[in-house]
């Protein structure tokens, strides 16, 4: 896309805050690689009821495509969608939605997809590993789930929100009965430690996962884009793990998002 005209569909990033996200530039740049005329903008919305204004005005905005979701509107915004795809119904988790012609919402989850197709793409192997996850959110929902579709054997949850805690481990439960899952407990030998919290975003963030429970040759990944060196990849690294940013994330489900936004 060179300019944008009156027949440019509008895109937009969801989130609070949205100084660090990259997605509006990597999809604008695939927008212009594959000839399509959009754009998108990140669009700041603090949750509740700035959150609902912001999707009621994308419903009544007829040029509009749809928006990527980020922290911390993935599971608020779930409430808004008139329709769920079966894998964001089950995680009660959304990071993207799409405007149908008819003015209603279509939402979906595809952080998890990226994650693990990002952690492919580097040649990390999935089936029957041992998985240390930190965060109950959004976006953990999402990665806990595509995990478990990849084979991993073991995740173990941590989360300072123990009502989160549960109810992610209820889920996955649900929908993965053969799947062994623990709650906060660091002493199992673990073979990629995952943080999928915002923890890392700010210079002073504690540690999503204390130094002591790096140890190599764990794998350690991070779903924070910026810094892409986060505090957790310093202490990874400074431990002798492996580490994998989380520009992977983005970059490993970039099509999806593509295919998802323009389907309507």
């Amino acid at each position: 896309m060179t300019s944008i005209t009156g027949k440019t569909k509008l895109f937009a990033t969801l989130g609070y805050p949205v100084g660090h996200v990259l997605t509006p530039q990597k999809m604008n740049a695939l927008f212009a690689e594959r000839h399509y005329d959009g754009v998108m903008v990140a669009v700041a919305a603090t949750p509740g009821q700035d959150l609902a204004r912001v999707v009621a005005a994308f419903r009544a905005m007829r040029n509009f495509g749809g928006a990527v979701v980020t922290v911390p509107h993935k599971t608020g915004i779930v409430t808004l969608c008139d329709h769920l795809s079966p894998r964001a119904a089950n995680a009660g988790a959304v990071n993207v939605i799409r405007r149908e012609a008819d003015g209603s919402i279509t939402g979906d989850l595809l952080d998890g997809v990226g994650f693990v197709t990002g952690l492919q793409n580097a040649g990390e192997t999935l089936k029957d590993r041992r998985v240390l996850l930190a965060g109950a959110g959004g976006a953990a929902l999402a990665i806990a789930f595509a995990l478990a579709e990849a084979g991993v054997a073991h995740i173990t949850v941590t989360n300072r929100s123990q009502d989160r805690l549960d109810a992610l481990i209820s889920r996955l439960k649900n929908s993965f009965p053969r799947l062994s899952v623990s709650a906060n407990d660091l002493s199992e030998g673990h073979d990629i430690a995952i943080n999928a919290t915002s923890l890392g975003l700010r210079e002073n963030d504690p540690l999503p996962i204390a130094p002591e429970h790096l140890r190599p040759p764990m794998l350690v990944a991070e779903v924070v884009m910026m810094p892409e060196q986060t505090g957790l990849l310093k202490a990874a690294g400074r431990a002798g793990c492996r580490t994998h940013s989380g520009r992977h994330m983005l970059t490993g489900q970039l099509s999806a998002i593509f295919d998802f936004l323009t389907a309507a």
